[in-house]
């Protein structure tokens, strides 16, 4: 019997570190920045590696052509960019402390 519990405390041992470790890389990836682009870079959208929406660039190039539809549809796209790309650090750097185990929490 001692045998089994002595199991279920590593078990939890080991979770516990998988929790903080997970805890550790989700502060990390709230405080990096991941950057989308559309329309060949006249609009940049930069995201943190959670998918939060930091910052948005429209180049005077953009601004000129005063086409508001086309600029929406420009900063759309590129938040889309931003959020996708961040989305795959995202996973990647989680598979990585998971050991391979994608939890759903992941997207």
């Amino acid at each position: 019997m001692t045998g089994a519990f002595g199991d279920m405390g590593n078990l939890l041992s080991q979770a516990q570190e998988m929790d903080r470790r997970v805890r550790e890389a989700l502060e990390e990836l709230g405080e990096a920045r991941v950057e989308g682009s559309a329309g060949g870079g006249v609009v940049g959208v930069t995201v943190d590696g959670l998918g939060q929406i930091q910052h948005v660039q429209i180049s005077d190039e953009a601004l000129r052509a005063s086409d508001r539809e086309g600029i929406e549809d420009l900063v759309l796209a590129a938040t889309r960019d931003a959020q996708a790309r961040a989305k795959r650090e995202r996973i990647e750097r989680l598979t990585q402390v998971t050991g391979g185990v994608q939890l759903p929490w992941f997207s």
